[in-house]
């Protein structure tokens, strides 16, 4: 076990550059499984999460190799095992996504009950909907452990409708529907950036895929499919986490390539919060020194910032918006609707000064600004993690912070990218 020993109360400047998306990662090394042709994956985040499906993979039988610091080979050969590792998988919430690919290639899949942050309840229902709707027989073992099959030997197309935009679940169907045989029409499907990545790699590998970036998806499936070389979108999780970070210290913060175009409800949400962004060129400042006074609605009514299925404000930054709210001038309400744990750890934030009233499970309203004190924290899941540590860099006084694996799993080398921008912070052992 590891902590962050953190100075904070000192701006964070310079330039740095967002890793590849962790959400588009996952699942798109689980299509690797779906040829048995190289897959060359690049922009992959060197980071706890990923780490752990890499492992699941070469565990089924896939060959792994490592080309440079963000860029790898995988060839799943004939040879594929179709039971994962159980220990690891159920670390993670992407092992779920093995499903699809696996029935797909061998027939069989058998996976634990999956990890991942624990915000709420997050359902499997939607992944075995669509898997069944395909074709896929399940059984539910002791020790929840899903055994699916597929009778016919092939996933056969068909009209769903998912019960929730699932974006994990938007994932296998399609994963599945690739292959199967006739054409898959996917409504009420996910659309975030990641999806989309998703789909435009099997593209790449010769999918036949329309109505990408759209709530409806029809798929025509092909006998096989090809390897290819992809590029993995920057994590505007990670941006959002910048422009937070950025504003609570004051700093004048550059951010490059964070892909402009994924952006556009990130920036509105931290300029109602007084936080403007600047686009130059390709790349986006946050400037230092912002007045950052929270913008009424009209009439003077109290704003909020809600999140909700793409494209709207992302529920993995919500919790960087409650950080930066202490720091902004007025009063917002914090609205997460999408999971009922998300906001557990701002007790936290509660004892480092923050003015936050818990009104229930989903909504917070934040009051400031108010000075951070330092404190000793624990973090109950990724997102939350980053906010604490964004919390400890702007109070003035030295935080730790406990558990940090939780942050690792999100956020490569944190620590080294933040010290590089003038943060005093230091990784030791338990």
């Amino acid at each position: 076990m590891e902590k962050f020993i953190v100075e904070g109360g000192h701006p964070l400047s310079g330039e740095i550059t967002p890793s590849g998306n962790k959400n588009e990662a996952l699942p798109a090394l689980a299509a690797c499984l779906l040829t048995q042709q190289p897959v060359t994956l690049r922009n992959l985040p060197d980071i706890a999460d990923i780490r752990d499906m890499i492992t699941l993979m070469e565990m089924l039988g896939v060959v792994v190799e490592r080309l440079d610091d963000t860029t790898w080979r995988f060839q799943a050969g004939g040879n594929l095992q179709e039971r994962p590792e159980s220990h690891i998988a159920r670390r993670i919430r992407g092992s779920f996504l093995l499903a699809g690919p696996l029935l797909a290639r061998v027939g069989a899949a058998t996976l634990p009950a999956p990890g991942g942050d624990r915000i709420g309840m997050r359902r499997l229902d939607t992944h075995l909907l669509v898997l069944e709707k395909l074709g896929a027989e399940l059984e539910v073992r002791s020790g929840r452990v899903y055994r699916f099959t597929l009778p016919k030997g092939r996933f056969a197309g068909g009209r769903i409708f998912l019960d929730e935009a699932s974006v994990t679940a938007t994932e296998n169907a399609v994963m599945a529907a690739v292959t199967a045989k006739g054409t898959t029409v996917l409504e009420n499907a996910a659309c975030e950036p990641h999806v989309q990545g998703l789909c435009r790699m099997l593209a790449a590998m010769g999918a036949v895929i329309e109505g990408i970036g759209t709530n409806r998806l029809t798929i025509q499936g092909v006998d096989s499919l090809s390897g290819c070389d992809h590029t993995l979108l920057p994590d505007h999780t990670e941006v959002g986490s910048f422009i937070g970070l950025a504003a609570v210290t004051r700093g004048n913060l550059l951010i490059k390539n964070p892909g402009l175009d994924n952006l556009h409800m990130t920036r509105m949400m931290f300029r109602r919060l007084g936080v403007e962004t600047l686009e130059e060129g390709p790349h986006l400042r946050v400037p230092g020194g912002q007045d950052m006074a929270v913008r009424m609605d009209l009439h003077g009514a109290i704003p909020k910032i809600d999140d909700g299925p793409w494209p709207q404000f992302p529920s993995d930054l919500t919790s960087i918006a409650i950080v930066t709210a202490t720091q902004c001038r007025g009063t917002v309400l914090i609205f997460e609707k999408m999971f009922e744990n998300r906001l557990f750890w701002v007790d936290r934030l509660i004892g480092m000064g923050a003015s936050i009233i818990l009104c229930d499970l989903h909504r917070a309203v934040v009051v400031g600004p108010t000075p951070l004190h330092p404190a000793t924290l624990t973090t109950p899941d990724i997102r939350a993690g980053m906010a604490l540590l964004i919390a400890a860099l702007g109070a003035k006084g030295t935080s730790e912070i406990q558990n940090i694996h939780q942050i690792d799993r999100g956020y490569a080398a944190i620590d080294r990218r933040l010290a590089a921008l003038g943060a005093n912070i230091r990784r030791e052992k338990v």
